[in-house]
């Protein structure tokens, strides 16, 4: 029986390991520009042409390489980062296992140009689907330039499911400003199809927080600073009044690393218990430096998960960094008597200052059932919905009843009202409780809408049903473009990041369908000059702020290159979301006490709607307690 098994040629196994590093065209901005920063570049300008798809180019002005380096570099495990495995334990570079200029040249076409500082003359080398086209010397100044053309271009599976530019733009901003952040000393610039996108010069890492999201900030952090024998934390934590009801800016960083970690997130969420809604997230950017051998980022092919030694001491460590920032920080109001000009307060004298009890003025002649009253001649109170007024010689009605059904006299007929339009003696009388025909409601917690059906009880989740009332009412308005503006009377200027700013110019038409006004002034920056009729009350910086945050989150148009969709079905989607997340901004809040017109009102509409039981999103809105189980919790035992 002859083999079976045979080696993988290198090209073949090139492609395997690209799949798992390179994933998209955010991936290769994200290898390049670390190897940049390794290389100890002070500058670092990305060039980007149709979000990747056609060409990434990065130039650097670090160290460089040789003529030997240069093509040993496109080799994989090829690394000038560790020597040895213990090596892996003391890791202080971004990148080290050597598999992602390898990774690259196998699905695209590479060039690279490149000095060292002793060289007079460079070297530029071309590769294409990890074969060497071309390797020759050329004039190049100092540093490297990686230029990454046609990416995908011999995997066409791979090309057609990449995302829509807008999209794949998006995910690059995203990596880029991961990067960014972390290294506040270093310049970097970023283009896409000839535009300039970020031109963050180095500064402090305060002002570097604000360059990409906004001056808004340099105000709404606190900083965070603590050492200790297991890890030292820095960083920033938004105050309190920044909680928003999705995650903003929550970034971590571990060794200068871009870290994701569920349970470190919760640690700092625990410490503004209290202090904001549940639900509602906070920004924060922390560092956190720790041993390079009591953590293991190797775990992930593109390192953003990190295992740590001892997590659980690190949670407490973090938490109560958070906490002691906080408290440190935070102007609470507070009255101090200490100070100079304190408030006068006079002492109690009991011989001199002669209180009285205070003394209630009432009218003793006053009768509620007559029409006036015996003094002033004031109306009294009735009910609503009848014009009838209680007759005084109400007591003669007795002999009335007890004389039987005989016709009453003429002095008789004067006990009952007369005029057309008054309700007779012995019909009911409208209940004081329920003054209306529309059933009775109960509220409650301020959250649940509870009200009695045939087959028992309902309970209704009273945001969730004007959120599904509100989601189709904003959907048919943008179907049918009848959205009203209602202009401000001052408009407000409101900065994004680049990658949030790219979201906006997507959602830009359908937000305008829906009765916003925006203008673009450069920068980032977009004038918020009205907003849809009917949203008084609400501020349209929050609003707009949430709307863009909630679609940045779900990736409005994620329609693959395969997929041959409408412009019309594209619209649609993008007007659903938009429609539900203005939906979710103005809904009636949990907490909001309701009337029993406005819990009537709820019920009708929602069971107007086409779906009454989920919300847009999947989540459930009532739910019945059958009145058999209600039976019984109450049916006696034995």
């Amino acid at each position: 029986m002859s083999d079976i098994i045979s080696l993988l040629p290198d090209s073949v196994a090139n492609q395997i390991a690209a799949g798992e590093v390179i994933q998209r065209p955010a991936s290769v901005v994200k290898e390049l520009v670390e190897n940049a920063v390794d290389a100890g570049a002070k500058t670092i300008r990305v060039i980007i042409v149709d979000a990747g798809r056609t060409s990434i180019q990065v130039i650097d002005d670090g160290k460089g390489m040789s003529e030997t380096d240069a093509r040993l570099a496109f080799e994989r495990h090829a690394t000038s980062k560790i020597r040895q495995a213990d090596d892996l334990f003391a890791l202080h570079t971004m990148g080290f296992r050597g598999e992602a200029l390898a990774s690259i040249a196998a699905v695209a076409q590479v060039e690279l140009l490149t000095r060292m500082a002793e060289d007079e003359i460079g070297t530029r080398l071309q590769i294409a689907a990890s074969k060497v086209v071309a390797q020759e010397p050329a004039a190049a100044p100092l540093g490297s330039s990686f230029k990454v053309d046609n990416l995908f271009y011999n995997v066409p599976a791979r090309r057609k499911f990449l995302k829509s530019n807008t999209t794949e733009l998006s995910n690059i901003l995203q990596t880029f400003e991961r990067i960014v952040l972390v290294y506040p000393d270093i310049h970097f610039i970023l283009h896409h199809n000839g535009a300039e996108l970020q031109n963050l010069k180095p500064a402090s890492l305060r002002q570097r927080i604000a360059d990409v999201y906004g001056r808004q900030y340099t105000q709404e952090l606190l900083p965070v600073e603590v050492q200790t024998s297991l890890c030292n934390i820095t960083g920033f934590v938004g105050k309190p009044e920044t909680a928003r009801k999705k995650a903003g800016h929550d970034f971590f960083f571990v060794n200068g690393r871009y870290m994701r970690h569920p349970y470190f997130h919760k640690a700092v969420v625990s410490a503004y218990d209290r202090m904001i809604p549940e639900g509602m997230q906070v920004p924060y950017f922390l560092y956190i430096e720790v041993a390079p051998a009591a953590i293991d980022v190797n775990i992930h092919p593109t390192k953003t998960e990190i295992k740590f030694e001892n997590e659980q001491a690190i949670w407490q460590v973090l938490t109560a960094t958070v906490r002691d920032a906080l408290g440190r920080f935070c102007d609470v109001p507070s009255i101090d008597f200490d100070v100079q000009g304190k408030p006068d307060i006079p002492v109690f004298d009991p011989v001199h200052d002669q209180i009285t009890a205070p003394k209630v003025s009432y009218d003793p002649d006053y009768n509620p059932f007559r029409s006036t009253s015996s003094k002033g001649g004031h109306l009294a109170p009735s009910y609503p919905r009848t014009s009838v007024s209680p007759n005084p010689d109400w007591e003669q009605l007795y002999d009335i009843v007890s004389s039987g059904p005989s016709t009453p006299s003429e002095k008789d007929q004067s006990l009952f009202p007369t005029d057309e339009g008054d309700l007779s003696p012995l019909a009911p009388h409208p209940s004081p409780l329920n003054t209306d025909l529309s059933p009775l409601h109960y509220q409650y917690k301020g959250c649940y809408i509870m009200t009695a059906v045939k087959s028992g009880l309902m309970i209704i989740d009273q945001h969730r049903a004007d959120v599904r009332i509100r989601y189709e009412r904003y959907l048919q308005q943008l179907e049918n473009h009848t959205v009203a503006t209602q202009q401000l009377l001052f408009p407000e200027s409101v900065r994004f990041s680049p990658a949030e700013s790219v979201v906006l110019q997507k959602m830009l038409p359908s937000l305008t369908a829906m009765g916003f006004d925006l203008s673009d002034l450069g920068g980032n920056s977009f004038a918020v000059n009205g907003i849809p009729a009917g949203l008084e009350g609400v501020d349209p910086v929050t609003l707009i702020r949430q709307i863009v945050a909630d679609s940045e989150d779900d990736s409005l148009s994620d329609d693959s290159a395969t997929v041959k969709s409408t412009v019309s079905s594209k619209l649609s989607t993008v007007n659903s979301k938009v429609a539900l997340s203005l939906a979710q901004c103005v809904a009636t809040p949990y907490g909001q006490v309701l009337s029993n017109d406005e819990m009537e009102q709820i019920i009708n509409e929602l069971f107007a709607c086409s779906n009454v039981n989920y919300t847009p999103n999947g989540k459930s809105i009532l739910t019945i307690l059958p009145q058999t189980d209600i039976e019984r919790l109450f049916a006696q035992k034995g």
